[in-house]
C-alpha cells in the first residue's frame, strides 16, 4: 500500500458546489438531515456538506478504500459523531445501512471512478504516468490484480474487456502485442504495460489527444475492480433508502457509467410503480473555471433525482 497521503494535499471533489445545493439549499424546510456518501474516498463532499450547516445531523461514508476510509477519518473527525465511515462498496448498501440500523436517509451521494490521490499514488498503479507495480485495486487487501488480468488471461478475453470497458477501437492489437510480450516475461509495472500498448497502435493514434494507453487502463481498473457491475441494482437500493422528497447525486466521469445512470433513473421514474423524479434532464456539466482548476473535472457528468412519495391506495 501507498505512503499516506499529507493532509496539506486535501482532495478536492468534482461537482461540490452543486451536490451542496442540491442537497441543502433548495430544501431550506428540512430541519435535519441524514445524509449518506456512497463513494466518500478521500472525504471532499462530505467535508463541504458537513462544514457549512448544522442541518447534516448524521452522514455515514461508504468506501472500499481502505486508505480513503483512514484519510477521511482524520480529515473529517472535527465533525465528531455527526460522521460515520464504513469500509464496504455501494453493492451492499442496504445491508450497510441495516448494520447501522439506519432506515432512510435524505440524501445520497455517488461519486463513481477513481480519485486523484489513487491515480497520483505510484504504489496503487492505475495511472500510466507514474512508474509503479500493475495493481488497479479500490481495495489493495483482496481481489486480483491488474498484472494477474494481463498476464493470465486469453488473447481474446483480454481484448473483449479492452473494448467493453474502455471502448477501445485497437483493442485486439493491443491484447496481441500484451500476449507477445508477456511471452519473454511477465508485464509488472505500468509503464511495462504503457509502452507495450505505445508500441500496438499507429503512429497517430500514439500521438493523438489522449494518451494511446488511457482506454486500456480504464478498461483494466474497471475490470479489477467490476466497477460496472451491480451499479445499476446500487443505484435502485439506494432509491428504496431514500426518504419521500430525499434526493441522489451521481456523479460518472465515462459514458459507460453515465449510460447506466441514466437508464436506471428512467426506469426508476416510468410506469405506475415510479418512485423517483429526474431533476436533471440533461446531465450537468462541470463549469469553465471548475475544468480549468481541476483538469480531471471535463469529463464529469452530474444526474440528480428525488424521491416521489409513495402512492397511497384509494
Amino acid at each position: 500500500m501507498g505512503d499516506k497521503i499529507p493532509q496539506d494535499s486535501k482532495h478536492v471533489s468534482v461537482f461540490s458546489n452543486e451536490v451542496e445545493q442540491w442537497l441543502l439549499e433548495e430544501r431550506p424546510n428540512r430541519r435535519s438531515m441524514v445524509l449518506l456518501d456512497c463513494t466518500v474516498g478521500y472525504g471532499g463532499h462530505a467535508e463541504v456538506l458537513l462544514k457549512n450547516t448544522e442541518l447534516v445531523t448524521r452522514l455515514i461514508g461508504l468506501d472500499q478504500d481502505p486508505q480513503a476510509i483512514a484519510f477521511s477519518r482524520d480529515r473529517l473527525m472535527g465533525f465528531g459523531t455527526r460522521v460515520v465511515l464504513k469500509k464496504g462498496n455501494y453493492r451492499d448498501v442496504k445491508c450497510h445501512l441495516e448494520e447501522l440500523g439506519v432506515r432512510k436517509v435524505d440524501g445520497i451521494v455517488f461519486d463513481l471512478g477513481v480519485s486523484s490521490p489513487q491515480l497520483d499514488d505510484p504504489a496503487r498503479g492505475f495511472s500510466f504516468r507514474h512508474e509503479g507495480p500493475l495493481d488497479m485495486r479500490m481495495d489493495q487487501t483482496t481481489g486480483m490484480t491488474a498484472a494477474a488480468l494481463v498476464n493470465n488471461s486469453q488473447e481474446h478475453d483480454l481484448a473483449d474487456t479492452i473494448f467493453r470497458y474502455g471502448e477501445e477501437r485497437y483493442s485486439r492489437r493491443i491484447a496481441r502485442a500484451i500476449v507477445r510480450a508477456r511471452a519473454s516475461g511477465p508485464i509488472e509495472t505500468t509503464g511495462a504495460l504503457a509502452s507495450v500498448i505505445a508500441g500496438a497502435v499507429p503512429s497517430a493514434y500514439r500521438h493523438g489527444r489522449i494518451h494511446c494507453a488511457t482506454r486500456t487502463f480504464q478498461a483494466l481498473r474497471i475490470a479489477v475492480n467490476h466497477e460496472l457491475e451491480g451499479l445499476e441494482s446500487s443505484l435502485k437500493d439506494a432509491a428504496d433508502l431514500l426518504a419521500s422528497g430525499g434526493r441522489m447525486c451521481v456523479i460518472s466521469f465515462h459514458s459507460l457509467e453515465d449510460r447506466i445512470v441514466k437508464r436506471t433513473f428512467r426506469s426508476l421514474a416510468q410506469g405506475a410503480d415510479a418512485c423517483l423524479s429526474i431533476l436533471t434532464k440533461k446531465p450537468m456539466l462541470p463549469t469553465e473555471q471548475e475544468c480549468l482548476a481541476n483538469p480531471r473535472a471535463r469529463s464529469a457528468k452530474l444526474r440528480v433525482a428525488e424521491r416521489i412519495p409513495e402512492r397511497m391506495d384509494s
